[in-house]
């Protein structure tokens, strides 16, 4: 998959480079909410950064693709439920280098909406259970060093170049399959997932330009007698 979406990274930037008039570059930054599907753990009350670079290629009057390279931070976390050694506190840090990849429509310039598919790394990870951290969890387990995620966002702007998008995202590949015991002694075990709302500032650095080629392009042509 990772390899797919690089591919498919190549080949459509070599087929709309030849036709885009201009390619756009952005910079964006924000703030994740996440949770963790299937770790018992319920509510996106980790927040982590999010943002990095993005190229951005017209292809028609209205479609564009991009492709990002982000820092992207996921997890969980669960604040202690009771004063004893089992307070059931919980939090997971991961870092990821995430590159997705979007084929966004804009409506008139005023709303901008986009799908795709996204590819990320594990560069991070510390885990904790009861306040003590978990020794175990590192880059080599239990955690996959691949996600693969499914991506939507919306991208509104606020002034000039500066837009504000909000994101989902979720996770197609597990991450991690864990068995859970209670107090019972019942054993269950839970594939997991990342689950992740984003929201973010966005600046475009050259849209001015090409909103200027536009004008220039629709200019009606004098005729010549």
């Amino acid at each position: 998959m990772k390899r797919l979406i690089l591919y498919l990274s190549f080949f459509i930037f070599s087929i709309t480079a030849v036709r885009a008039q201009i390619i756009l570059g952005a910079l964006s930054a924000g703030i994740n909410l996440t949770q963790v599907d299937g770790d018992e753990v319920y509510g996106f009350h980790k927040v982590g950064f999010n943002g990095g670079p993005s190229a951005i290629i017209p292809f028609a009057k209205r479609w564009s693709v991009s492709i990002e390279t982000l820092f992207s931070q996921k997890g969980s976390y669960q604040k202690p439920q009771y004063d004893d050694s089992l307070s059931y506190e919980y939090k997971l840090n991961l870092n990821y280098v995430e590159v997705p990849l979007l084929v966004h429509f804009e409506d008139k310039r005023i709303v901008c909406v986009g799908a795709g598919v996204s590819w990320s790394r594990l560069v991070g990870v510390k885990e904790w259970e009861h306040g003590r951290r978990v020794e175990t969890t590192t880059l080599d387990g239990p955690y996959n060093r691949n996600d693969f995620s499914v991506v939507a966002d919306v991208r509104i702007p606020i002034y000039h170049r500066l837009k504000i998008q909000a994101r989902y995202s979720y996770t197609f590949a597990t991450i991690r399959k864990r068995s859970f015991t209670d107090g019972s002694g019942n054993t269950w075990t839970r594939k997991q997932y990342n689950n992740v709302i984003t929201f973010r500032l966005v600046y475009i650095f050259n849209e001015k330009i090409l909103k200027k080629k536009e004008k220039t392009d629709n200019k009606p042509v004098n005729s010549v007698d």
